[in-house]
């Protein structure tokens, strides 16, 4: 029998290419996909995912864009606003715009509106992968619409995707607003800013499947068995290759051999290995590239601020790292929150809200430098993403200062409508005439008091006299049955300015004992909430060094009222309805039955 001539071919296996995405317009429908059936969403995500230095740039990155969450500087001055605005932008939500952002260069935001359309009652995450633009028609100067479709790569033609109107464009319940940075030669959709480096991802993603499947293949084969005793039937053959791989297989040659059934020795199967030569050094070399490429691409100033440790030692000393950090901070990271930021503004502005919004910071406080510069507590808020409020902390509620300097000459309880003639007493101080209090403190001393801060109340009076007025919550006791908001009022015995207690109505400190169990409530006016045996003790005090030497101080609490009344001292008279402790009040100063 003549043997036919073997005519042999060469077959050359490349990496799969990389492509720029290209904008297909579809001729039968009216919008325009992303790549091939709008296939490069998920492009990008498979880089993402196979590329180890792509997925990790990629999440460090959104990590420091989300920070902590969004945030107000004014939110103290607008309380309700803010609650608005984080029932509608949730950190959740927030964080999948951050991710679809970075990941995927745009990001979509569903709008749902109430019946009527005049508010916006509900924000949503949309996939961004799941949508594709309409095409724009002759006079149009923003896209109108885009579809959805939860797969449009596997889309029957049949199925008809929903239409959903861009955000400001119709008067329908849902909009899609769509927020993506300006590119150069892209007008439907924005690459990703780190698309020089895609390539570089899916090289990294091929050495890896390379050296992966290397392995899971048992690398090289081990040996070469030539049975040259003529051909086998199929069976002895599978019989003869689970004898030998019984016997030889195993960690020692990588379980892998190549058995072959020769008529005779001259016919015998022959390897040729294609060697390369320097294996190891080429295909670390092609990783370290890679690396480097894609962080480069990333704009990732330093792999350290990423948990990436970079052999070339590149910013990972502690001033290498304060200044990578300040400076990809505000390259990289505030580009992506300004767009987020920008976005945000649209819808909050359609509800009527106006909030300064920032992102919290993950960056240490100690890589942020704000010494020597003219910035107010806003901007320092937003640089380092520290309230500069004070915080539902019941001991930082009033600032500390020393009062060794100072004499109580008068204290009362708080009589809400007096109050104003209270302070009218303290600008009298200003006038040549002599007022009630001028002619208290020629009397009334006290002891020292500590905690202590500046205050809108403060006033200079006549011949440079200083006075301040102050509260303590009162009286110093407390029994077994007192909730413990009261308990730590008196246990602290801190003296607060009345803008200190104002500030605790805007905040948690006693959670529950507001209008329908509302956590805040106005602490200047119902103390520890429904009958509360506490009330606030206004107490004036006048700088030490001013009083005359030839004077008497005695204390104001031994001071009786009708040698009050002796040495000058007018009591102002309190309204019995509003000078009370909420157990006196009606109802026992509870606001609900």
């Amino acid at each position: 029998m003549r043997k036919k001539k073997n005519t042999g071919s060469v077959h050359v296996v490349n990496f799969s290419t990389y492509t720029s995405p290209k904008i297909v317009e579809s001729n039968r429908d009216d919008y325009v996909f992303y790549g091939e059936n709008n296939s490069y969403f998920q492009y990008l995500i498979d880089r993402y995912t196979g590329s180890a230095t792509n997925n990790a740039a990629i999440n460090g990155i959104i990590q420091m864009v989300f920070g902590r969450g969004l945030d107000a500087t004014n939110s103290s001055k607008k309380p309700e606003d803010y609650a608005k605005m984080k029932t509608l932008l949730n950190d959740d939500v927030t964080f999948k715009f951050c991710n679809d952002l970075k990941l995927l260069g745009q990001c979509a935001i569903q709008v749902v509106y109430n019946n009527k359309h005049t508010k916006i009652i509900e924000v949503e995450h949309l996939p961004v992968e799941t949508l594709v633009a309409e095409k724009l028609e002759d006079g149009d100067e923003q896209i109108q619409a885009y579809y959805y479709h939860p797969d449009w790569e596997n889309k029957k033609q049949n199925e008809q995707p929903t239409r959903i109107p861009s955000f400001g464009t119709s008067k329908e319940s849902v909009e899609i607003l769509y927020l993506k940075p300006y590119k150069s030669g892209y007008y439907y959709y924005s690459p990703v800013d780190y698309q020089g480096g895609l390539q570089y991802a899916e090289l990294e993603e091929e050495v890896s499947n390379y050296h992966l499947s290397n392995i899971m293949n048992g690398l090289a084969p081990s040996m070469l068995i030539n049975m040259n005793n003529g051909s086998a039937t199929e069976e002895e053959r599978k019989k003869v290759e689970r004898d030998i791989y019984n016997k030889y297989s195993g960690s020692s040659n990588a379980g892998r051999f190549i058995l072959a059934f020769n008529d005779d020795k001259d016919n015998a199967a022959t390897i040729e290995a294609v060697q390369l030569s320097d294996a190891h050094n080429q295909y670390q070399f092609l990783s370290d590239e890679s690396m480097r490429k894609i962080m480069v691409s990333h704009r990732i100033v330093s792999p350290m601020l990423l948990g990436i440790k970079d052999s070339s030692g590149l910013g990972n000393n502690a001033d290498e790292l304060k200044q990578a950090s300040v400076l990809m901070d505000n390259t990289v990271i505030r580009p992506f929150q300004d767009i987020l930021i920008k976005g945000f503004n649209e819808i909050l502005h359609f509800n009527d809200i106006v909030l300064n919004l920032y992102f919290k910071t993950l960056q240490p406080l100690e890589f942020i430098d704000l010494n020597g510069n003219d910035v107010d507590k806003e901007t320092t808020e937003e640089e380092t993403g520290v309230k500069m409020s004070a915080e539902v902390d019941l001991d930082n509620f009033g600032e500390d200062e020393d009062l060794d300097n100072w004499e109580l000459i008068d204290e009362r309880k708080v009589d809400y409508e007096s109050e104003d003639d209270l302070d009218e007493e303290i600008n009298n101080l200003n006038n040549p005439k002599q007022s009630v209090l001028s002619k208290i403190w020629n009397f009334a001393t006290t002891g020292t008091a500590r905690p202590n801060a500046k205050s809108e109340q403060d006033r200079d009076g006549k011949d440079g006299v200083k006075f301040k007025v102050r509260y303590q919550y009162a009286p110093l006791k407390t029994s077994s049955n007192s909730r413990e908001f009261c308990d730590k009022m008196v246990a602290a015995k801190k003296i607060y300015r009345k803008e200190d207690i104002e500030q605790m109505g805007k905040h948690a400190v006693n959670a529950g004992w507001g209008l329908e169990g509302a956590n805040t409530y106005d602490i200047w006016l119902y103390k520890g909430g429904g009958d509360c045996h506490h009330y606030w003790m206004r107490k004036t005090y006048m700088q030490k060094g001013n009083i005359k030497p030839d004077l008497k101080s005695p204390r104001v609490n031994d001071v009786s009222v009708n040698e009050a009344k002796k040495n000058g001292l007018k009591p102002i008279k309190n309204d019995k309805k509003v000078a009370m402790r909420p157990t006196d009040m009606p109802n026992n100063g509870f606001v609900n039955k």
